[in-house]
């Protein structure tokens, strides 16, 4: 649909309500865990997968027809291609691009040594201390999309933060980009479930920025799944004929539980996730040469007792690792998934679960991190205070990735030696004066403090302060400023598609 042309537009008081949250950009060497003879071997896994297996592409003629059409060899719906080739494809995949925000200061660049940092994505459940469990409904999902607006360690607003159960799933993507593109200015994902929610995204986006900027930017993204294993299904050709055709972007994410959807080995399943996602990057350059891809993976293990899957256990740990090397070498960037646990509540159980998750996604060097804050209960569920729990530890990630250790003679520090006697203390010379403010990350809900200190403030754990911080935040909100045509434009474009879509529950 033809709109005029518009530019991201940004006023003085843009900021207002939500500090600044730039992406990070990594300073801290990429962990390589695997040599150069495993590469190599799990890299062979992955070409005869492509050459040999094959993978199904299903129930979408118009990707089997394009198949022949480019030259692979096509056994009903089986497709087969010569990595070489497959690999040629993705390499037209740009390494490295930007996403355009609504506010231009907060783009985020994916790939290179850029991280960018996301909340949970399709929880049906929300979880508070003051109401508990509950199905998520569109103003926990409004509150989630303002929370992490204002939040500067989440730079992206992800996209089904929550599903609001009570709005129809026929209508309910309506909803969720408007509350996107009204409530936060941050970048954000569109939908995928059916191709005209799709187009649905790529249209409301054109509103935002208008054809022009749209035409030659990535303004939007669509986050799938491949039904591993080894199929691809219409969900995932629809989407990209949408977004790609339109030079918007495509993370395609193999959801594997080793032991059901792959292999019991890790290995196997890493191979796997990679000729999985290779595959539809190599269909996306077939759609447009050049379209912007971002290379997924989600590997778990899981209960064999129980077929439950399991988070921060080592196996997933290494597959972050190993799939980081993998991805580099192909020259495309990566998204991996972020503060992960089984636990049901903000517990021990979540926090050892959730960091050991994160802290691999960070050092093998993820550049797109979905799940970042808020995920329990496998995904099942959004937790509102450990939605802040996470964030807060982010900012430590942060840090770690885009300052290292400083050596520069300020930090040396070799004045405050002539200061401070032998026996002395730091504390009050000049050097101390200068960098206090800056010298040591302060998470906001940590409690340093004394036992005596702590029990005159009322005792709090860490859930409560979370609890009230949020709360907080939300009585702080205001929301970005929006051209009044855009917003109009937007409002008119959702009742229209009210007014023509049936309502569907399923």
């Amino acid at each position: 649909m033809a709109r005029r042309g518009r530019k991201p537009r940004r006023s003085a008081e843009q900021q207002k309500g939500a500090p600044m949250s730039p992406y990070v950009q990594r300073e801290l060497p990429f962990f390589d865990f695997l040599d150069e003879d495993q590469i190599v071997s799990l890299e062979s896994q992955v070409d005869w997968i492509l050459q040999d297996v094959g993978i199904a592409f299903r129930d979408d003629p118009e990707s089997i027809k394009l198949w022949k059409e480019a030259g692979a060899k096509v056994e009903g719906d089986i497709v087969r291609a010569p990595a070489d080739w497959i690999r040629d494809l993705c390499c037209k995949a740009p390494s490295e691009f930007t996403q355009l925000a609504r506010n231009p200061e907060r783009s985020v660049t994916m790939g290179g040594n850029h991280q960018v940092f996301a909340p949970i994505y399709g929880a049906p459940f929300v979880r508070d201390l003051e109401n508990g469990r509950r199905y998520g409904d569109l103003q926990a999902f409004e509150n989630l999309v303002r929370l992490t607006y204002m939040h500067p360690n989440l730079h992206h607003g992800g996209f089904v933060t929550c599903e609001p159960c009570d709005i129809p799933v026929s209508k309910r993507h309506l909803d969720m980009l408007y509350a996107h593109m009204t409530l936060s200015d941050k970048p954000h994902l569109g939908a995928i479930t059916e191709m005209s929610r799709a187009q649905d995204s790529v249209d409301m986006a054109e509103i935002v920025f208008g054809k022009e900027v749209m035409d030659n930017h990535c303004v939007i993204m669509g986050n799938v799944n491949t039904n591993s294993p080894l199929l691809v299904d219409k969900v995932v050709t629809e989407a990209v004929r949408v977004y790609s055709s339109r030079g918007q972007g495509m993370i395609v994410v193999p959801f594997i539980l080793s032991g059901a959807m792959g292999p019991v080995s890790t290995a196997a399943s890493v191979a796997q996730a990679m000729a999985e996602a290779m595959m539809v990057c190599a269909y996306v350059q077939l759609v447009r040469p050049g379209a912007p891809f971002v290379l997924g993976n989600f590997l778990s293990s899981m209960s064999l007792k129980s077929g439950a899957p399991t988070f921060g256990m080592p196996e997933p740990v290494v597959s972050n690792y190993a799939i980081a090397q993998l991805a580099r070498r192909a020259g495309l960037p990566l998204r991996c998934g972020g503060s992960l646990t089984a636990s049901k509540i903000e517990d021990a159980q979540a926090a050892y679960e959730s960091a050991d998750s994160m802290h691999s996604t960070m050092l093998a060097g993820a550049h797109f991190v979905l799940h970042a804050a808020g995920w329990l209960e496998g995904g099942l569920c959004t937790g509102f205070e450990k939605l802040i729990m996470d964030a807060d530890r982010l900012g430590s990630y942060q840090k770690i990735l885009s300052q290292g250790l400083d050596t520069s003679d300020e930090a040396f520090a070799r004045d405050a030696y002539d200061e401070v006697e032998p026996g002395g203390h730091f504390l009050g010379c000049a050097h101390t004066m200068r960098n206090y403010q800056t010298a040591f990350y302060e998470p906001a809900l940590s409690d340093s403090e004394n036992v005596e200190s702590w029990q005159e403030a009322g005792s709090n754990d860490m859930r409560q302060n979370a609890f009230k911080r949020w709360n907080a935040m939300l009585n702080a909100y205001e929301a970005p400023p929006m051209d009044v045509a855009i917003r109009e434009e937007l409002q008119a474009y959702v009742r229209k598609r009210k007014q023509e879509l049936p309502d569907a529950w399923y």
